[in-house]
């Protein structure tokens, strides 16, 4: 069908419900906005689907939801009975209509003969992944938006492991969503039929201490916790799914004195309080902050809706003031990874074999930090699928052992039962590094120092793009082919050097292509990359350590065009002012091709 046809078909057939032919009717005159629901269905990645709310097929609502969730049982019918049997375990987080979503997704299934696990209350992520080894499934559904605006929601698939669907069942998974060319012929059974078949079971509790116990094992040096326990921290859940579980696991390791922003507390799918309820944006932690105030805390957390992203701000002295200082991912990110592997290896509990993953597009100190413990550090691509996907292969089916995996986005994961990055146990492992630093006369922001001092100064940045609509998904993928055009186009290192506005690129790594190109004086030398293929351009710039790049890739997750950059020096002053540099020359040049 064209636009015109399914518009016509969403605002008339008596399929769809009153306030979707209401909410259609309204728009009965504007033609962009009829264009942008219905030009293309809401796309399904690699992890599933992320829109914003709203009638039409570019949109989330429960006939998408409905359509995807027939799709993924296919899938596994397709799968045979055994993976029927297993099942799909269903958590959500606190956005609008994530707990509809949730129950039209189970009793879609269910309606397909598969057993379903449903959250009897919102839950975050890493609950969903545990969940799912927990109850041994074939499959799990995460409904979240993550960090995103208020007005988006979203569906995520996860694998029998408990990460996110691997790329090869999600194109199957997409195959069959696709095969529904009628969203009308989509059957789900009701709530009561589907109990009175045996098919719908609620988790909650049982799960609840499971996990907090599985956390609690993960502990690093609790001697300091118990001996710090009673120092001051704020905690905000943003609105989000956090606030039980990391308010279970905090205390259950001894921390009594934890603050708790009352404003912020309970689920609100509205987010009234933030502009955006991302953790990564130092204003979402201001009224935790302002609370940090009152009540001495030195550490402030916060945690997005869905609890997988963790942002701190410590307090410290800037110019003789004192102050409240965001950290950034990639810094919590190094340290606790140095915390981690520090700790262990003075315990004599690191083991042989041991490994950390990051990505990509985050901190090269983290290679600095693991060579000096012995440790092996993989990088892979962005998203947090790929480091559980290390994990599987390299520890659970292989010989080595994972001790922590980031991502420069706020996303962390320590232990081997959850997947996918963790906010609640990266609260547990800060305000065990607290109390660790605490406990030698030092701040978090001492602790940092002294990692820049021991493997050098590293500053990274990010700075996103963000053009919604058709219009604005056209112009990015148009501007990450303009960036490809000039690369074909240079010869040499001095062709090299006009790719980014006099960056000094000495070697550019394009994962689409599978393909890293190394420039010389007299030519190109072309290397193979063995990840996998991926819309990612990656500069390498050099600088005193080597290490210097900058990178531009469209957001997976939200309407962005994303740019990092990573400078690395042996001082403060030289590396800041260098990133700075770098990133002026970068920006202009990307957004040159917009």
């Amino acid at each position: 069908m064209n636009i015109e046809e399914l518009y016509k078909l969403w605002s008339e057939d008596p399929y769809f419900d009153e306030q979707t032919r209401k909410e259609l009717l309204a728009i009965r005159d504007d033609k962009k906005e009829i264009e942008e629901r219905f030009y293309r269905d809401l796309e399904f990645g690699t992890a599933g689907l992320r829109g914003i709310l709203g009638a039409g097929t570019n949109r989330m609502n429960m006939y998408i939801v409905s359509r995807a969730s027939a799709g993924l049982g296919k899938y596994i019918v397709s799968e045979g009975e055994e993976a029927m049997k297993r099942g799909v375990v269903i958590s959500y987080d606190s956005r609008h209509y994530s707990p509809e979503f949730a129950e039209i997704t189970a009793r879609t299934l269910t309606a397909m003969g598969i057993r379903v696990y449903l959250s009897d209350e919102l839950r975050p992520v890493p609950m969903l992944s545990y969940s799912v080894r927990y109850h041994k499934a074939f499959a799990g559904v995460m409904i979240t938006a993550s960090h995103n605006p208020a007005k988006y929601n979203g569906y995520k698939v996860y694998g029998e492991d408990g990460g996110q669907v691997p790329p090869e069942a999600a194109s199957k998974i997409l195959s069959f969503i696709e095969g529904i060319e009628d969203i009308r012929t989509v059957k789900a059974d009701s709530l009561e039929d589907a109990k009175a078949k045996g098919l719908l079971t609620y988790w909650g509790e049982e799960v609840d201490i499971a996990y907090t116990d599985m956390l609690d094992k993960l502990v690093i040096d609790r001697h300091a916790i118990l001996n710090q326990k009673d120092m001051s921290i704020v905690y905000t859940p943003l609105h989000g799914s956090g606030n039980k579980p990391v308010r279970r696991i905090l205390e259950k390791i001894g921390l009594k004195n934890v603050h708790i922003v009352k404003e912020q507390e309970l689920p609100d799918g509205s987010f009234p309080t933030v502009e955006v309820p991302n953790p990564e944006n130092p204003a979402a932690l201001s009224m935790a902050i302002d609370l940090a105030k009152k009540v001495d805390a030195d550490l402030v957390i916060g945690t997005d809706p869905d609890s997988d992203r963790i942002g701190i701000a410590v307090r410290t002295k800037v110019d003789g003031n004192e102050t409240y200082v965001p950290f950034s991912g990639n810094q919590v990110g190094v340290m606790l990874l140095d915390y981690i592997l520090d700790s262990k290896k003075s315990a004599g509990t690191l083991p042989e074999g041991s490994f950390a993953v990051t990505t990509i597009v985050s901190s090269k100190l983290a290679g600095a930090i693991c060579k000096y413990y012995g440790v092996e550090l993989q990088e892979v691509l962005t998203g947090f699928k790929f480091i559980g996907e290390r994990i599987k292969l390299d520890d659970e089916f292989g010989s080595k052992h994972f001790q922590f995996g980031f991502e420069e986005s706020y996303g962390y994961l320590s232990g081997l039962d959850v997947r996918d990055k963790d906010a609640v146990v990266a609260a547990m492992l800060i305000a065990g590094m607290y109390a660790q630093s605490r406990e030698r006369g030092q701040s978090l922001t001492d602790r940092l120092e002294s990692i820049y001092e021991r493997f050098g100064y590293g500053f990274e940045e990010t700075v996103s793009i963000t053009l919604e609509g058709k219009e604005g998904i056209e112009k990015i993928a148009g501007a990450m082919v303009s960036l490809r055009e000039d690369l074909e186009n240079c010869k040499n290192i001095e062709d090299a050097k006009k790719l980014l506005s006099g960056a000094p690129v000495v070697a550019v790594r394009d994962y689409q292509k599978s393909k890293r190109y190394v420039f010389t004086e007299s030519g190109i030398e072309v290397e193979p990359i063995d990840l996998p293929v991926s819309n990612v351009l990656l500069y390498e710039l050099g600088g005193d350590k080597g290490l210097d790049w900058a990178c531009a890739r469209p957001s997976g997750t939200e309407p962005k065009l994303k740019i990092y950059f990573g400078i690395y020096g042996n001082t403060r002053q030289g590396s800041s002012d260098k990133l700075a540099e770098t990133k002026e020359k970068v920006t202009s040049s990307v957004k040159a091709k917009l």
